[in-house]
């Protein structure tokens, strides 16, 4: 049995586990706020808010003078929180759990002897509490390719157990029949996605005069006003552009969308990012603010690694021509360097770490480890 913990900011963690839980030979049960995303394969435990009602910062001392991240004082949903995943490790007795991301949930976990891999975010990650996650954790689990994010700050002991797996595309994993996994908050399920798998040929590049851009954007960030957008039209005569989330409409085929542009322009979010890597399209990726500061840190790498044209925010429209016909030079071969089944990869890789500690526990089989998973499910929801 293998856990995985998703934290409930953003819509990134939810898309890559529903991604990496499919491919696992283990059973896997996901605990987060809210319902299971889309599409996820097992047991779901809901959990308690630790963020409702809402919390002053400063008053309930959260960090608790700056040791962890998000542990506010005498909150009743963070102790019911606690209690419903201590309830389950002791159920279940997972081999490990997969916290995606959270430093008091890894802190928690192997207090109770049981093995954490961490999920890895780009960005500065030095600060003496994601130290306390990265020194526990049995391996950090990279969703960007080797070489992406040198981390010269970081010490040999971190280096040598993170799994850079490559980008994780929730797209990717998309199967037949339905049945998806959660899309970003540009596009809606749809069960045709199967339609345009990454086997699809992709499209040429338009002419070098203009071309389709696709925008796509989510919550979070920046907002994209009106003004901005014409402003972009009207500096790009010849390019027609089309708009996913952000207030407008979004796309019911998203690799299908991706497979018609001439040139994609999206956040640096690591979810956007592999969904643009995985339809091998020519892009502009836009760093937007992020706690410590890991849009930027991928808009960097994409920029050393020539993969993509970037830029933080939205530019000023006098700058677009240029972008588009840097995006469009660089094309979209290169986004192969950005992985390939990093899904798989993954999972690959917890189910081998799973197995190295299934002797250390009681011998069950595949049926019984599913139904403490579910029984989990069933008592503490």
């Amino acid at each position: 049995m293998i856990g995985y913990y998703l934290h409930h900011q953003g819509s990134g963690h939810r898309r890559r586990a529903t991604a990496v839980a499919r491919r696992t030979r283990h059973p896997v049960t996901g605990l987060g706020s809210g319902p299971a995303p889309e599409g996820w394969p097992g047991a779901w435990v809901e959990l308690a808010r630790d963020d409702h009602p809402a919390v002053d910062p400063e008053g309930a001392d959260v960090t608790a003078r700056d040791v962890l991240h998000w542990a506010p004082l005498h909150h009743e949903g963070l102790l019911r929180r606690h209690r419903q995943l201590l309830a389950w490790l002791e159920l279940a007795r997972p081999e490990l759990l997969v916290v995606d991301v959270s430093v008091e949930v890894s802190l928690l976990a192997r207090l109770c002897g049981v093995p954490v891999v961490v999920g890895g975010m780009p960005g500065r990650r030095t600060d003496a509490v994601h130290a306390l996650a990265y020194d526990v954790a049995e391996a950090i689990l990279a969703p960007w390719p080797p070489g992406a994010h040198p981390r010269p700050d970081w010490p040999d002991r971190w280096r040598d157990k993170t799994w850079e797996v490559g980008g994780i595309s929730a797209l990717a994993d998309a199967p037949a029949g339905g049945d998806v996994p959660a899309p970003g908050p540009w596009v809606d399920t749809d069960p045709g996605l199967e339609s345009s798998r990454d086997d699809a040929p992709a499209r040429e590049p338009g002419a070098t005069g203009g071309g389709r851009v696709l925008v796509l954007w989510g919550a979070g960030g920046d907002p994209l006003r009106p003004e901005q957008l014409e402003e972009a039209r009207a500096a790009t005569p010849g390019w027609t552009w089309e708009v996913r989330g952000g207030g407008h409409p979004s796309s019911p085929d998203l690799l299908a969308d991706l497979a018609e542009a001439d040139v994609v322009v999206c956040h640096a979010g690591q979810g956007a990012v592999a969904d643009v890597a995985l339809a091998r399209r020519p892009a502009v990726v836009l760093a937007q603010p992020r706690p410590f500061d890991e849009q930027t840190a991928t808009a960097e790498a994409l920029a050393r690694l020539g993969l993509a044209a970037t830029g933080h925010g939205w530019p000023a429209a006098g700058r677009w021509p240029e972008l588009l016909s840097h995006a469009r030079g660089l094309g979209g071969q290169g986004w192969s360097r950005w992985g390939e089944d990093a899904a798989g990869v993954a999972a690959g890789h917890l189910d081998d770490l799973a197995d190295s500690f299934a002797p250390a526990t009681p011998a069950r089989t595949t049926g019984e480890t599913r139904s403490a998973g579910h029984r989990a499910q069933e008592r503490w929801a």
